[in-house]
């Protein structure tokens, strides 16, 4: 019998995923690795992030998923580099060998300018950081019950977002009915109604990649909710009392999230030519990396350019899908000899949600805004989940929420300090 070929996917993401289910009891054998040993549901971070699913909603263990999976092993690893001459990965359990690679390690924070001051900054790209966000939030709620000075108390409730994205919007959106329906109640000593919600967004719309329609929709929906939103404003600088934009004003808080760019996770060890713009690595029609025929990318890392996508496809969890997906096929298909068939996307469309009842959808032929789209958006997101125990939860805590207008995970789980206020 001839050994099987030996494939690693590195990065537990949708795409890995998606790929590694393609290749359930497929003649390969299969090794994915991910520095973590869960796969998140990035989506949602934000409901997390504001108290309103816990972490074990959108995280799910990646083992969990491989159970039925006899020819697919998992490895919890961070991975340093490939040697591409010697057909190894050099990670922190060992050198790795393979005969065919898929990089499909996402993406990662790009603070632009910002980049010295990232420390101050409170992203939002992980579970550990949607943590951190509700930590400092309700930290900094209780600390202001016992600040004397008003311009300091001031500082510790208002919130700032960067980036007019789904994310920002969505967050956004979520904090302001925090304002206005749970802070009352849990902290009804402090005049919340002092709360400032700042959004910054660099360009001259919200939701760029969206429709017109979905764009002035969305600032409605922001400002109907209390939130300040600032357009055409770029965040220039922030010291951790106070955001400085480029137009010269000031917005004092200690919170600035960030949700203003990202840029791609590359590993090292591949040609330079093959890194382009954001970071991505480029890839011809059938996801292989130019310039090597046994090492493919996938998802926000990769970028397949053409006259439809001059920038690279969209970093989207459904073009990593479709991508995982459509690569798995090709695999075997070249496994047999036979020619592999490029990667098309099929773009469903786009959404985002603004709070209760408030939600904008771009499909190809239809835009359509409101409490129609949000019932597509909760049932699209819902049904996106990995596991029933995943649905089941977030849908017991969405239908709480709904009813009760409350948060129902509140909680400091841990005390929440930037690294420059560590002793």
């Amino acid at each position: 019998m001839s050994k099987k070929p030996k494939l690693i996917i590195v990065g537990a993401g949708f795409g890995g995923i998606a790929l590694a289910k393609r290749l359930k009891n497929k003649p390969v054998d299969v090794l994915l690795l991910d520095k973590n040993n869960y796969h998140t549901f990035q989506p949602l971070l934000y409901q997390v992030a504001t108290a309103g699913l816990e972490p074990g909603s959108i995280a799910y263990p990646i083992r969990r998923i491989l159970r039925k999976f006899p020819n697919i092993q998992f490895r919890m690893a961070e991975v340093h580099a490939v040697d591409t001459a010697s057909q190894k990965l050099e990670t922190s359990i060992g050198a790795l060998d393979y005969d065919y690679l898929v990089i499909a390690t996402g993406s990662t924070n790009n603070f632009f300018s910002l980049q010295s001051k990232s420390q101050l900054l409170m992203p939002l790209k992980s579970v550990p950081d949607a943590i951190n966000i509700r930590s400092l939030l309700l930290q900094n709620l209780e600390h202001a019950l016992t600040m004397p000075d008003r311009e300091s108390k001031q500082e510790a409730i208002n919130i700032a977002i960067a980036g007019g994205g789904p994310t920002g919007l969505e967050l956004a959106g979520a904090l302001a009915e925090m304002k206005k329906y749970v802070l009352p109640k849990e902290f009804p000593e402090l005049d919340t109604k002092r709360m400032q919600i700042h959004l910054f967004e660099a360009s001259d719309k919200l939701l760029a990649h969206m429709s017109k329609e979905s764009s002035t929709a969305s600032l409605k929906y922001l400002k109907s909710l209390g939130v300040q939103v600032k357009v055409a404003t770029k965040v220039k600088d922030f010291d951790g009392q106070k955001v400085i934009l480029d137009n010269g004003n000031e917005f004092h808080t200690n919170t600035l999230i960030w949700t203003a760019g990202v840029k791609a996770n590359p590993i090292a060890g591949l040609e330079s030519t093959t890194i382009v713009g954001a970071n991505r690595i480029a890839v011809d029609p059938y996801n292989r990396v130019l310039n090597y025929q046994n090492i493919f990318a996938i998802g926000d890392v990769a970028a397949f350019k053409d006259a439809n996508f001059p920038n690279g496809l969209p970093m989207l969890a459904p073009v990593a899908m479709q991508q995982g997906k459509h690569l798995a096929q090709n695999i075997l298909t070249a496994l047999q000899g036979l020619e592999m068939q490029p990667f098309i996307y099929n773009n469903k469309g786009t959404m985002a949600t603004i709070g209760r009842n408030k939600a904008v959808v771009d499909f190809i032929k239809i835009k359509f805004q409101g409490t129609f789209a949000w019932f597509i958006w909760l049932f699209v997101h819902l049904m996106s989940l990995v596991s029933f125990r995943n649905k089941l939860v977030t849908l017991i805590d969405w239908i709480h929420n709904y009813v009760s207008y409350d948060r129902p995970h509140d909680i400091i789980i841990h005390k929440f300090k930037r690294k420059q206020d560590e002793s």
